[in-house]
C-alpha cells in the first residue's frame, strides 16, 4: 500500500461480507448508462451474502456513481475513495449534487493524502480501491487507458493481485 492511504475500517471487520471494488469510464452515453447500472444490479444481487455487500468507489461522475448508487439500492454499504482534497473541483458542476449524496450516504471514507488531482492520486486511488477487495469490476471497453491510473492501469493491477476481474462492456456500449 503506498504511503498515505489508510485501510478502511469496514475492511478490518471479521464477518464474511463480499467486497466488490470498481473502476470504469466516466464518459457513457445515457442507453450504456442504464444497460451498466442494470449488469451492476444483478452483479451486485449474485455477491451479495445474507443481505450483505460493501462496495468501495472513488464516487466519480459515469461508471463509479453508478456503481455507488447500485450498492446503495441493494442495501449495502459504501466505501468512498477520495483521490484528493481537491477531487470534488474537478467533478462536473451538475454531478456534484449527486457526488455529495453518495458521500454523505458512504458507511467510511478513505481520503488520500493528495491536494491536487493528478494521475499519481488516481493511481493510489486505484490500488486503495483493491485493498481487501474480492472482486474488481471494470466498466472497461478494454483499450489502453489515456492516462496512468485510468480503467485499463487498475484492471491490470487487480489482475497482478490476483483479484477476480468483471468485465462488462455490452454490445453497443459507447462512451459520450
Amino acid at each position: 500500500m503506498h504511503e498515505g492511504v489508510r485501510q478502511s475500517a469496514v475492511f478490518e471487520q471479521e464477518w464474511d461480507v463480499p467486497r466488490i471494488a470498481v473502476t470504469g469510464h466516466r464518459d457513457l452515453d445515457d442507453t450504456t448508462a442504464g444497460v451498466i447500472r442494470a449488469a451492476f444490479d444483478a452483479r451486485i444481487a449474485e455477491l451479495t451474502v445474507e443481505g450483505r455487500v460493501v462496495g468501495v468507489s472513488c464516487l466519480a461522475d459515469g461508471a463509479d456513481a453508478l456503481f455507488a448508487a447500485a450498492v446503495l439500492d441493494a442495501g449495502g454499504d459504501l466505501v468512498a475513495v477520495i483521490p484528493a482534497e481537491k477531487y470534488r473541483d474537478g467533478l462536473p458542476a451538475a454531478y456534484r449534487p449527486e457526488y455529495d449524496r453518495l458521500l454523505g450516504a458512504a458507511l467510511d471514507v478513505i481520503r488520500l493524502d493528495h491536494v491536487e488531482v493528478t494521475a499519481r492520486a488516481y493511481t493510489d486511488a486505484g490500488l486503495a480501491s483493491l485493498v481487501g477487495a474480492d472482486e474488481l469490476i471494470a466498466v472497461w471497453d478494454g483499450r489502453p487507458a489515456a492516462g496512468s491510473g485510468g480503467s485499463a492501469d487498475v484492471v491490470a493491477q487487480a489482475r497482478e493481485q490476483g483479484v477476480p476481474v468483471t468485465v462488462i462492456w455490452p454490445d453497443g456500449a459507447r462512451r459520450g
